[in-house]
């Protein structure tokens, strides 16, 4: 069968990217030479093509079955993570699961068994549970921003999980959280930690822009149109507001979409 597994080079060119950063080089260089390692870096540093890239790299496509799996503590976390799995155009099949869709379409899609799968703990430990797919081949697991997944609820599925999990003798942790203590079921032995926080808190810029007005929305296009293409997020307090400046972002012409808690599942797919 002829391969369908693409050099780094080949997906960073695919993603549009020169080189990788020095954390994901220290990463890289850190997962290739032990089996465990804990990846401490600020959010938006990249964490996320830093385990993806020795992950495909391990991946078997003459074995037909899930052999890498991601932990995330949500819906929207796995979906990203997702994309940037697929625009990487590694040619292996990839699932993602969690709650707030129908089981059953989970289902569907697994019935043609994915080489890799990204899920909440509680979804996979359904699926777990229910033998939806099998765990034999699982030689990696990546528990990605996993003092979140603590935080809030998650400690015994993740148990559960890691238990079931026999096989998978490389762990990836990642955090953007300094001093955030392990639990003993994830039975680490001697994991290397990565650790870019204080890095990130050094290059960390922060700059305040002055409204002349009271209503802001003009100086927030104003702010918006200065960034050009770089992407932004905007916080708001209450969902009123949040629709109020969309339909000044809607009349000024700037693409952007709207999330917030009271979205329905289609609408936040859509909206990330």
């Amino acid at each position: 069968m002829k391969s369908t597994r693409k050099s780094q080079s080949a997906i960073l060119s695919k993603l549009g990217i020169e080189a990788l950063n020095e954390m994901q080089e220290q990463a890289a260089l850190a997962i290739d030479s032990v089996d465990e390692v804990i990846l401490l870096s600020p959010t938006g540093s990249g964490k996320t093509l830093a385990f993806l890239l020795p992950l495909i790299a391990i991946l078997d496509e003459d074995i037909p079955e899930v052999q890498a799996m991601i932990i995330v503590p949500s819906r929207e976390l796995a979906i990203q993570i997702e994309q940037v799995a697929r625009d990487m155009g590694s040619g292996y099949k990839i699932n993602t699961v969690y709650g707030g869709r129908p089981f059953s379409k989970d289902k569907l899609e697994l019935a043609h068994t994915p080489h890799l799968i990204i899920g909440t703990p509680g979804r996979l430990a359904d699926h777990m549970r229910r033998g939806t797919f099998s765990t034999e081949w699982v030689k990696m697991l990546i528990l990605d921003e996993f003092d979140k997944s603590l935080e809030i609820g998650f400690e015994e599925e993740m148990d559960e999980i890691i238990y079931n999990l026999p096989n998978a003798y490389r762990k990836i942790l990642t955090s953007a959280t300094q001093g955030v203590d392990i639990p003993d079921f994830v039975d680490l032995k001697k994991p290397m930690t990565i650790d870019y926080l204080a890095d990130g808190v050094k290059k960390l810029d922060i700059k305040a822009i002055i409204s002349p007005d009271k209503d802001k929305l003009d100086t927030l296009v104003t702010a918006i149109r200065h960034l050009g293409n770089q992407p932004a997020i905007v916080f708001l307090n209450f969902k009123d507001a949040i629709n109020r400046v969309s339909d000044h972002l809607d009349d000024c012409d700037i693409p952007h979409g709207c999330f917030y808690g009271g979205l329905d599942q289609h609408d936040r797919e859509r909206a990330l």
